[in-house]
């Protein structure tokens, strides 16, 4: 039976959000939570996550701090902490408790936890995030003292991420204990005391297991509509035109108004992609608010900037790009420069973009569009032979830095802009905020310039709950806590 598209449900539910919702559970008790991804990344511990494995490993695995379901800092081995010296200095009190194996949770064992856990992310761009931290110290009692180069308003977010939960010895830290068997994956509660809370008599009583599911798109989408599965989550622009309205309610659909990165990133510049002027011309030609028509998507804000627009610490150096040409001038100043590059043939550029029902839509979409100033689209036959390749990722936390930092130089992701990531670096040392955004909206102005990036808009994240869940929200960062779904409401 054909799927009919739920895209109206998205619509209302991107321009008025929907309604909060509720407890529920299968009809045969159970609570279960379906990733629309593999086995192997829902369950994988290292430090390049996908986006469903850093579900699992926060509800497993604490940190200082983590993030609730509204998309908040929260106390986790921290129970509380401040901030001093404008910014410079983070002050963390340790909650009473031990480490799984027995031993005492001390500053000092935490700060070789944390050193570790920082140490572990170098060489990624969450490394790169976590270059301003200077020292972690180990205080009187249970104080831990994070001290940074330059004030760092988004550390306690980043502290939040799930790669930076703590270890010590044999045994994890978080809310939640995994078990895996031959009958699936189940998530259980621990006891108050072990999370760090009072004592609480029939406690059990008022969580519930959670019951873990890998599937593909169109099998989760199915056994939800079936009521088997009462959360799927992993929604992207992949699945996007499996899922299907049928009896659902309106707010069955949850969008999450997330910022990042989603676009083009050169790989090599040859031919088409030679210059900074041709790698433009490909951008001019792109018309980003009919990729969201090819999708029916209401709401969704196109953007010709890679640093996702509004952020606090945006100075207003760059703005959204041609906004005095009209669409069919933009493509005449683009087929004019590209016939210029590739006289008397048909230019091709390939991409590397994968091939599932969404993908294969913006596709489709991308080379209707370029077919327009003369240029063919093909798929690259591997990620390392393409032109372009489809950049999707969810930021971390709301700063230019983290869009700068996807593009350093030493993640070797395709062309990079040295001059880039010496402004950005600068800014890194900079202690006044003025002077530090202003740096930043200077490697990103450069960065622009290069055109090593062709932006269409923020990332696409979608949810499937059913009515009456407690414990999720959306939020910008698409992170839906597993342990705030386990507590059942009072």
């Amino acid at each position: 039976m054909a799927r009919r598209p739920f895209l109206p449900v998205l619509r209302s539910c991107f321009l008025a959000g929907c309604l909060g919702l509720a407890a529920c559970s299968g009809s045969d008790g159970s609570f279960d939570v379906a990733f629309m991804d593999s086995e192997d990344n829902l369950f994988d511990t290292g430090v390049r996550l996908s986006e469903s494995g850093q579900h699992v490993l926060a509800a497993t695995r604490s940190g200082l701090v983590a993030l609730n379901a509204q998309g908040e800092v929260v106390p986790a081995l921290a129970d509380r902490w401040n901030v001093t010296d404008g910014g410079s200095i983070f002050v963390f009190r340790l909650r009473d408790g031990t480490w799984p194996n027995g031993e005492e949770l001390t500053a000092e064992s935490v700060r070789t936890a944390l050193n570790r856990a920082i140490r572990s992310l170098r060489g990624t761009s969450l490394g790169l995030d976590l270059a301003p931290v200077d020292e972690v110290r180990a205080m009187a009692g249970r104080v831990v003292e994070i001290r940074v180069a330059s004030p760092m308003p988004d550390l306690l977010q980043l502290l939040a991420q799930p790669e930076l939960g703590l270890v010590s010895g044999e045994g994890e830290t978080g809310p939640m204990v995994l078990v895996r068997d031959e009958n699936g994956a189940v998530l259980s509660m621990r006891p108050p005391r072990e999370r760090g809370l009072p004592d609480e008599e029939e406690w059990q009583s008022r969580v519930r297991d959670i019951h873990l599911h890998a599937l593909d798109a169109a099998e989760a989408i199915e056994r939800f509509g079936d009521g088997e599965i009462e959360v799927v989550l992993g929604g992207d622009l992949a699945s996007l035109p499996l899922a299907d309205t049928g009896p659902l309610s309106r707010g069955t659909v949850r969008l999450d108004p997330v910022i990042g990165l989603f676009g083009l990133q050169v790989m090599r510049d040859s031919g088409l992609l030679a210059t900074p002027e041709l790698r433009e011309a490909i951008a001019l030609a792109i018309d980003r608010p009919a990729l969201a028509s090819a999708f029916n998507i209401g709401g969704w804000v196109p953007t010709s900037r890679l640093v996702a627009p509004g952020l606090s610490d945006d100075p207003g150096l760059v703005t959204e790009r041609w906004t005095g040409l009209s669409m069919e001038e933009r493509r005449n100043v683009a087929a004019a420069r590209l016939a210029g590059a590739a006289p008397g043939e048909v230019p091709r550029l390939s991409v590397a973009i994968p091939d599932t029902p969404g993908h294969r839509l913006l596709f489709a979409e991308l080379r209707s569009q370029l077919a327009q100033v003369g240029v063919g689209l093909v798929r690259a036959e591997s990620a390392a032979e393409a032109d372009l390749q489809l950049v999707d990722r969810i930021a971390r936390y709301g700063s230019a830095r983290w869009f700068l930092n996807q593009f350093n130089c030493q993640l070797d992701r395709g062309l990079c802009s040295e001059e880039a990531d010496r402004m950005a670096g600068r800014a890194l040392d900079e202690r006044d905020t003025v002077r530090r955004a202003l740096l930043l909206g200077e490697a990103e102005a450069a960065l622009t310039s290069s055109n090593i990036y062709i932006p269409f808009g923020s990332p696409l994240r979608w949810a499937l709950v059913r009515g009456n869940v407690e414990g999720f929200a959306s939020n910008r960062w698409a992170f839906h806590p597993l342990p705030d779904m386990a507590v059942l409401p009072r």
